[in-house]
């Protein structure tokens, strides 16, 4: 496009729109379902896993955390319905998702969603877990291949190396964390190979997105809570790391440290006014989990006082933001604003 000598040149971010955005979104419809409000399942099962451990190191109340398993696990189904009513109706809608070089990263989230629920599950029944979490282990590195796939075919836009792109490749370190404990022979080489594919493009990506964030123009504020996936790497990495490791040691702890300093470098560009609330603030709700989780691991590892402050502060900002994530996302749902 030629600019006229009397315009100054303005640089804009070639980030994608939604495939929605194509679309009117005048009446309500389950075209407009969003794969990313599977994160939502994200953060309550983490959140739920999160509370079942303050429970055994702290003597938090039992129901609290099974209380919220069972809330994420009622929402999956909810969504899955919705999705697969949307696969159903308008298959268009689904591809132009699933292609999207944005939107697309997020189908992840199912994948994950289904891991961390064999997590809540496994105390109430071991064959649902380990059924679970094999449909999650095939899910997630199918989405990585396909995901690493799509990057080598080259000509990729740089301004859409997105926080999002995080989320379908460095979930493969979530099978470790909540594969750790299965019993099936195979399980081990599998987390092994989790961990590493994981921890490898966890590398890769953020020199990728970081090198985007600094030399180009920042994010729309609608896109602002998608910074949280930042600290993703290294508090899920600390979770993975300490199962394949069997138990926590420096290294684990100073990948504590820095997902502890992600969250407080991006909390202030996240949590500020002006930015308007849409079903992308669910993307601060699994890093936070996993960080909250960290926290309590580390603390009751190292049995420190300050990092049981940090642990604990950590576990009510979390309640408290995915209290009023749920109660926003209802009130849209309920308003038809959601599917319009």
């Amino acid at each position: 496009m030629q600019i006229l000598p009397s315009e100054p040149a303005v640089q804009t971010p070639s980030v994608h729109p939604s495939p929605s955005a194509f679309h009117p979104r005048t009446e309500a419809s389950v075209r407009n379902l969003p794969v990313n409000l599977f994160a939502s399942v994200m953060g309550l099962s983490g959140l739920a896993l999160a509370w079942r451990l303050a429970h055994g190191s702290l003597g938090a109340p039992a129901f609290v955390g099974e209380a919220i398993g069972v809330f994420a696990l009622g929402v999956f189904v909810l969504l899955s319905a919705g999705y697969l009513a949307k696969l159903v109706k308008h298959p268009d809608a689904v591809r132009a998702e699933f292609q999207h070089p944005v939107a697309g990263n997020f189908f992840g989230t199912i994948a994950i969603s289904v891991l961390l629920l064999s997590a809540v599950a496994g105390p109430y029944s071991a064959p649902a877990a380990q059924g679970l979490w094999t449909v999650g282990v095939v899910a997630t590195l199918v989405l990585c291949f396909v995901a690493v796939s799509r990057l080598l075919k080259g000509q990729v836009d740089a301004s859409n190396a997105l926080p999002a792109w995080i989320v379908p490749c460095v979930a493969t370190l979530d099978i470790p964390v909540t594969g750790g404990h299965m019993p099936m022979a195979w399980a081990g080489e599998v987390n092994l190979l989790s961990g590493a594919v994981g921890a490898m493009l966890a590398l890769v990506l953020l020199t990728l997105i970081i090198g985007r964030l600094v030399h180009r123009d920042p994010l729309p504020p609608a896109m602002a809570p998608s910074l949280m996936i930042l600290l993703a790497p290294f508090a899920v990495g600390f979770l993975a790391y300490a199962n394949l490791a069997g138990g926590i040691d420096r290294f684990a702890g100073m990948l504590f440290y820095v997902g502890l300093f992600m969250f407080a470098v991006v909390a202030p560009k996240v949590f500020r006014p002006g930015i308007p609330f849409t079903p992308g603030w669910w993307a601060i709700r699994f890093p936070m989990a996993a960080l909250a989780n960290a926290a309590l691991q580390y603390a009751q590892f190292r049995a420190s006082g300050p990092l049981w402050v940090v642990a604990i502060a950590l576990l009510g900002a979390l309640s408290i933001a995915l209290a009023v994530l749920t109660l926003r996302t209802v009130r849209m749902a309920l308003d038809g604003a959601l599917l319009r």
